[in-house]
């Protein structure tokens, strides 16, 4: 397949667009947004190798193993952040009169590749990236996971002593610090850093009249997986990336980089492409949307 779809995409945007405008009509006013999503498993082979354990017990049981730990420890059976594998990366890439979706998944591809590959596209085209918690849980995954299989990422890392062109900016505007916006965290933002006033992406979603989550959740994602369901997993993925964008443009016509015509432009224009692919899952999320 291709390095990457990401890759792909912005090759075609080389040129495009004209100068002046705002929001919807503007083609590159903007640096290009990438939004993303993760999901995860246990790290079963992981979880083998740190307790060492038997063979002869099934995958769930190492899984359920792990969790009745956790949960005797912390009353959660959340389990670290180390011991997430990656199954799936999504990503909503909008830049000019682009709009692509996407996922990086298995089983096409394996967790090294999935994780080398979104962070080639970060390499290539240094995106405004965007997520829902991901400075509390999806980079940190990503962090752990890509030294497992021997990631390589220095534009992600650049905090301003880098070899680019430009590597300087980015001592004061990097993808690492939690207080920049290169990567945004958009829950950590709005809550202006305090955990304790944290939202549900579903929630927000609803409440602002967007679909929100369709019948699955995070929680679910391993009983998924165990039941053969990656598919549903991807689409799953894939919705929260536009939930995520849809709130995202709520909060840039809130620090007025859109206006309110921009804003319901946009959503319409998402409504459309999303009719275009035609996938069952947008078909579901279109008519949850209304």
């Amino acid at each position: 397949g291709p390095a990457c779809p990401l890759l792909q995409t912005y090759s075609g945007l080389a040129g495009r667009g004209s100068p002046g405008g705002r929001g919807a009509s503007a083609t590159l006013m903007y640096a290009p947004i990438l939004v993303f999503d993760i999901e995860t498993i246990p790290d079963v082979v992981g979880l083998r190798r740190i307790h060492d354990l038997p063979d002869s017990l099934s995958d769930a049981e190492v899984a359920e193993l792990a969790f009745q730990q956790r949960r005797a420890r912390n009353g959660s059976d959340f389990l670290p952040h180390h011991l997430h594998r990656v199954v799936t990366i999504s990503c909503l890439l909008r830049a000019g009169e682009t709009f692509r979706v996407w996922s990086l998944s298995e089983p096409a591809q394996g967790e090294g590749d999935i994780i080398q590959r979104f962070f080639d596209g970060i390499e290539k085209f240094t995106p405004q990236i965007v997520s829902w918690n991901g400075g509390g849980f999806d980079l940190p995954v990503l962090h752990y996971r890509g030294m497992l299989h021997g990631v390589s990422a220095p534009r992600y890392w650049d905090m301003g002593d880098g070899d680019y062109a430009d590597s300087r900016d980015f001592k004061w505007n990097n993808y690492i610090s939690r207080y920049h916006t290169r990567h945004l965290d958009l829950m950590d933002l709005l809550a202006l850093y305090n955990g304790r006033a944290n939202a549900p992406l579903d929630d927000l979603a609803k409440l602002f009249g967007f679909p929100g989550k369709l019948g699955m959740d995070g929680g679910k994602v391993w009983e998924a997986w165990q039941g053969g369901q990656i598919a549903d997993i991807r689409d799953y993925c894939e919705t929260d990336v536009i939930n995520t964008y849809l709130v995202y443009n709520r909060f840039r016509r809130l620090r007025g980089e859109l206006t309110a015509e921009e804003e319901v432009a946009e959503a319409e224009y998402v409504k459309a492409q999303l009719a275009k692919i035609g996938a069952p899952h947008w078909q579901e999320f279109l008519a949850a949307w209304g």
